[in-house]
């Protein structure tokens, strides 16, 4: 499916999304994969049981055999015959920054990917594709790392505190100042780790006699905040204002089950970028529906923050919309900014209330001071206020790193899901088989890439996830383009009917392009 939107009354600018259908075949082969793969481990599990083969997973010890199983089962199973077989595509150690090129500890097992050895050799020199370094600040050089050496010499590396107690520092106090004016919100507040950012705030924010209305591709940490909230949950499909306005409606209609009482909140959570999908959050339709529905919306902005806008200000400036309309901002520090934690912006009585209620800040550990400098000097950069442009270059290096490797992947014949504006580049390997062979061959020809299965995606739809970064030159895509191209002539895997003509007289920034049948 094509989704090209230029509704003047809502999009000031268009917004091209494409999720191309799976092909029959590759759909019916796919299930066959998996088919013959539980076959095979429902057989190695018999051996194993008659101890024909040698059994390496956890299990119960004898005298727990008559208890309910520590483990669950279809998990177990799943793990020690499908995913033990392409184990070795993950967990890969890195020994060295983690920017446009890393180097690698190599390794190697002798029985079949149940244990690792490492050989002493490092790899030197692959380029990162999947690391979600998008403006480059992940580097051993430079301002950054000058900032936060000079403040670890000064604060140490830990507080040992909460920010309740003995862990406030003036460097929490101005790192939240800058957070705030660089979102435009009134007040702002920074957490140590950007998972429980979401897990431990929701609940403070919403409980029983709540409604939360829940993207069916939100992140983890939004499904777990969700749940621990007590909240009622209703999900809609993933980008559908059809679907979410009759979740809207109906809540508005009927209430609360059984009583009909009316819900004291409802709590809209969608993402910005969705970090599977690769697509953008329709927000001009979130907010007109949550304005009309008088409900809140719940913003989570890990992987747009920096990413996206002319400024790099998130999805709300890219589709040129007011920040007080979001009421709850939240975004990460783990990805644009190079470093760790995560915050939540909006009016400064929401924050006020957070500093009391929220668990991470009663609970956890304050930020590392050198982090918190990381972040106070990357944001500095992005912003302009360290008197030079080089932010907002690297946010324009960025737009162009994107349209560029996602046009050329398109050209190739590859099915490539997302926005043409998202630096997540999904590309669609479905078979189980392939997970893995693409993994192992694009790390021979020195290209590390992310590959994702199953749970992590529905079944038939594996994929393997590019990240594109400010700090990827043009030789360095056109290298890993060139290798991509390669490998998907090898494996099979340009499934599009859908390819696009490459116009050759076209500049390295251009983004308009033609498309044809085959």
């Amino acid at each position: 499916m094509n989704h090209i939107v230029h509704n003047g009354g809502l999009y000031k600018r268009p917004f091209n999304e494409a999720f191309e259908e799976t092909p029959m075949l590759v759909a019916v082969l796919t299930y066959v994969g998996y088919g013959v793969l539980t076959l095979f481990g429902y057989l190695r599990d018999f051996m194993r049981q008659w101890k024909i083969e040698k059994c390496q997973n956890a299990t119960e010890r004898e005298e727990q055999k008559d208890f309910v199983p520590l483990y669950q089962d279809f998990e177990n199973f799943y793990n020690r015959n499908l995913y033990m077989r392409i184990r070795d595509s993950w967990n890969r150690p890195i020994c060295s920054v983690p920017g446009a090129k890393v180097d690698m500890m190599e390794r190697v097992s002798h029985d079949y990917n149940w244990t690792f050895t490492y050989t002493g050799r490092v790899i030197k020199d692959i380029i990162n594709m999947g690391s979600y370094n998008y403006l480059g600040f992940a580097q051993k050089t430079g301002a950054c790392q000058e900032a936060a050496a000079k403040v670890l010499s000064q604060y140490g590396a830990g507080v040992c505190s909460t920010r309740q107690e003995m862990g406030n520092l003036d460097k929490h106090e101005e790192l939240e100042k800058l957070v705030a004016r660089f979102l435009g919100v009134e007040s702002a507040m920074a957490y140590g780790m950007g998972f429980a950012t979401n897990s431990m705030n929701i609940p403070a924010l919403v409980g029983k006699g709540c409604l939360i209305l829940s993207d069916e591709l939100n992140h983890a940490s939004l499904v777990l905040g969700a749940r621990l909230s007590g909240a009622t949950i209703r999900i809609f499909k993933h980008n559908n204002m059809q679907s979410l306005e009759k979740l809207l409606k109906d809540a508005i209609v009927h209430g609360q089950p059984r009583t009909r009482r009316p819900w004291k909140k409802i709590l809209i959570l969608v993402e910005g970028i969705y970090s599977m999908e690769g697509s953008i959050v329709r927000l001009p339709e979130v907010i007109a529906l949550k304005k009309k529905y008088k409900s809140y919306l719940y913003l989570d902005e890990a992987h747009s923050i920096g990413a996206l806008g002319p400024s790099g200000r998130g999805v709300v400036e890219y589709f040129g919309l007011n920040p007080e309309d979001v009421d709850v901002m939240m975004g990460t520090f783990t990805k644009s900014f190079g470093a760790a934690g995560g915050y939540i912006g909006g009016k400064k009585e929401l924050i006020d209330y957070l500093r009391t209620y929220s668990h991470s800040a009663a609970y956890a550990t304050s930020m590392s001071p050198p982090v918190v400098e990381q972040i106070i000097t990357s944001v500095k950069c992005i912003m302009g206020e360290d008197g030079t442009t080089v932010g907002r270059a690297r946010v324009q290096q960025l737009a162009e790193n994107t349209r560029y490797f996602r046009r050329r992947l398109k050209e190739m014949g590859f099915i490539i899901y997302g926005n043409e504006d998202s630096p997540v580049v999904p590309l669609m390997l479905y078979m189980p088989a392939k997970i893995g062979a693409f993994g192992r061959e694009m790390l021979k020809r020195n290209i590390g890439v992310v590959v994702v299965g199953f749970p992590a995606t529905p079944i038939i739809e594996s994929r393997a996830r590019f990240c594109l970064s400010a700090a990827h030159t043009k030789e360095m895509l056109d290298t890993a383009l060139k290798e991509i191209n390669e490998v998907g002539d090898l494996l099979q895997l340009k499934y599009s009917r859908r390819r696009l003509v490459p116009l050759l007289d076209r500049p390295f920034d251009e983004t308009t392009y033609e498309e044809t049948e085959d």
